[in-house]
Order: C-alpha cells, then structure tokens, then sequence
C-alpha cells in the first residue's frame, strides 16, 4: 500500500484483539518513532509510559471511562509531560547537543541561556502547557508510524489525568498524563473498522496560494 492507503486504512479502532499481540520489533519502532519527534527546542519534556501489564490495565479503564480499549489493546502508550521545566533540564539538553555535536560551549552558551530565560518567564501553567502542545506533535507521530506498521491505534483524551497519575505513580516521576494511545491489531467484528472515511475533499481543507 501506499503512505496514502495506508492512511485510508487507519482508524480509531474500537475494538481490538486482545489474543494479537505486538512483537518487540514493532514496539521498539514505537520508542524510536516517539524518540525521534520534532519538540520545541529539541528540549523534549516529553515521556511515554509504555503498559503491558494487565492487571494494571484493569484498573485504569475505570478512569479511561470504562472504555474497553485501554484493556484489550496489546499495549497501552500513555504521553506524558513534565510537571515542570527546570534550567537543568536545558543545561542536559545543551549538553547532550556538546557531547553528540561536539559544539563548542562558546557557541552554545548564548542559547542555553536564552532558552533558560525564556523558560523562567513562563508560569507554570504556561511551560506545561507548552509541553502538551509537544504531546499532540508526539501523538500524531506516533499514529502515521502506527498505519505505516500496520497497527492499529486509538487516540484518547477521555480520561481522568489525575487518577492516572496516581494509579502509575507518575508524579514521583515529575510527570503528567496528557493523552492515550492504545495499540494493537483491530477485532475481527470491530464494525467501525469498515466505515467509509468522512472527510472535507482535499480542495476545501487546503488552501493554495
């Protein structure tokens, strides 16, 4: 198929198998794919929470809404961000840039200062909220890659972040649930997979100038 089919073919699975289960091939194209996402900076406040564990899964569909998903997909993918932004974080992020790079400090230094400042004089609500818009970046990503593997996935904000957090331990992390991503291979009898896409024609979506 091409990259268009394989779009075509995507949808957000309602109903998977849960007897079909993805190989650690294909979940470490899942890592690498969300490792590689563009992010702001290339700060990367960003995390993902891969679950495979069952029984933990059991009791996250009482705050996902009871929707089935999050316990008969292989594999649950919860996107997180940081609590917080921290000037270490971008002192880690610079120095990774030196040592990959080997960029001189010189170089460095006004940036890794201009980004701190930058960091600084944003509230808290503001530096988290731009790590979510980094999450939704992640998210789509990690859907393309999905339809080119053929695994089918479900992108899900109906959830309760904070019992999620709790249930995960995330904030002993410094982290924050932001969005799911349930993975795996649709059910034989998911009737949505077989629906007709419903979509604006390209002409009416994109503009040209």
């Amino acid at each position: 198929m091409t990259t268009i089919d394989k779009l075509k073919w995507r949808y957000a699975t309602k109903k998977f198998d849960p007897s079909k289960i993805l190989t650690e091939d294909k979940l470490n194209i899942l890592k690498q794919a969300f490792n590689l996402t563009a992010t702001s900076y290339g700060l990367q406040t960003i995390s993902l929470v891969i679950i495979e564990d069952e029984a933990v899964r059991v009791d996250l569909v009482e705050y996902s809404y009871h929707q089935k998903q999050v316990l008969e997909a292989s594999h649950l993918l919860v996107i997180c961000i940081q609590d917080d932004i921290l000037d270490q974080d971008v002192d880690e992020h610079f120095d990774n840039v030196k040592d990959i790079r080997s960029t001189p400090e010189t170089i460095l230094e006004p940036y890794r200062k201009d980004l701190k400042q930058m960091i600084q004089n944003m509230t808290v609500n503001e530096r988290q909220e731009w790590s979510t818009k980094q999450a939704y970046i992640a998210l789509g990503n990690l859907m393309t890659v999905c339809a080119i593997e053929n695994i089918d996935s479900c992108p899900m904000e109906g959830f309760s972040p904070t019992d999620y957090d709790r249930v995960l331990n995330l904030k002993d992390k410094n982290l924050k649930s932001v969005l799911l991503l349930p993975v795996g291979y649709r059910a034989d009898d998911d009737m949505f997979a077989d629906f007709k896409k419903v979509r604006k024609q390209v002409n009416e979506a994109v503009i040209e100038m």
